[in-house]
């Protein structure tokens, strides 16, 4: 890859962007720094790409992701690490350990949390299941019920973490399974409408948790301008009011910066996504001001 290139896709970042209607004014020194390192549709690519493969050409890998992650928690300790959902099936590697081998190593990485995608369930429900007990790391999703399946109990619709007294709230949401896998494969897990979930879900972590910073970990895809109906990260962010961060898969979309956009209350959402292959690491560094007033700037690094 030509230098210039690569410092323009590393480079690509966000103003600082003002999250829940307030202005820069309002900050005063010292600021605390959360960063939010984030993964979507890796697909069971654990090698880089050879320098035969276009486009793609020497980019990726699960080693270099964790020098990169592990660097940037070295810079910061109050980091989070999600995954965005589809971690099973492109590979060899999927086939041949039906999933063991990508939940050990995410849990190598340390990864904090990370939703269910709809090729998460390409060996059944079952074959998720057998895996879960390799990854040492939550699974959120609030609108797939699994009360009567073996993943019930397994997946939790969210999870709060602690960061140097901001308290950050991360809940997931998963695309509709029907026609898209086959239904012996889900069994009886239900899907429930995902932006009624996002509402109820953000509205709990913002008032009863007392949420600081609230993330959407999502497999619903980015948009879908073909199919305005479907319920996309776009529409989830328009809907709701206390989403500070939607992070996205399904849709392979990558986004040199997160995109802006307005939530029912005119305040700012950001919507992020990094494409597919682990290709690239996302970025998002959240500060807040004494009065946890908060803003942010987001870029996309390259593996």
């Amino acid at each position: 890859m030509k230098r210039r290139d690569f410092l323009q896709q590393t480079a690509a970042t966000t103003a600082l962007v003002t999250l829940g209607g307030l202005g820069l004014q309002s900050f005063s020194n010292p600021l605390k720094k959360i960063t939010i390192l984030h993964t979507n549709d890796v697909h069971s690519h654990i090698d880089p790409f050879g320098p035969e493969d276009g486009r793609n050409a020497n980019k990726g890998g699960v080693a270099r992701r964790a020098s990169l992650v592990e660097s940037i928690r070295k810079e910061n300790p109050n980091t989070l690490l999600l995954d965005a959902g589809d971690i099973f099936q492109g590979t060899p590697y999927f086939n041949y350990y039906g999933g063991e081998l990508e939940f050990k190593l995410m849990s190598m990485l340390k990864y904090d949390a990370a939703t269910i995608g709809n090729h998460d369930f390409d060996n059944g429900i079952d074959g998720l299941f057998k895996q879960i007990p390799h990854a040492k790391f939550d699974f959120v999703s609030a609108n797939y019920d699994f009360k009567n399946t073996v993943m019930d109990t397994h997946v939790k619709p969210y999870k709060t973490f602690i960061k140097e007294g901001i308290k950050i709230g991360v809940f997931g949401l998963g695309i509709e399974l029907n026609g898209l896998v086959i239904k012996d494969m889900y069994k009886e897990t239900k899907y429930l409408d995902p932006i009624e979930i996002a509402q109820d879900m953000s509205r709990i972590l913002k008032e009863e948790e007392q949420c600081d910073l609230v993330i959407c970990l999502s497999h619903l895809g980015y948009n879908y301008k073909n199919a305005p109906q479907k319920v996309s990260d776009l529409k989830v962010a328009k809907a709701t009011k206390d989403i500070d961060l939607i992070i996205g898969g399904h849709t392979h979309t990558f986004l040199p910066k997160p995109t802006i956009e307005k939530n029912s209350v005119g305040e700012n959402v950001l919507v992020n996504q990094v494409g597919c292959y682990g290709l690239y690491l996302g970025r998002i560094d959240f500060y807040f001001d004494s009065n946890k007033n908060k803003s942010a700037k987001g870029k996309s690094i390259i593996v």
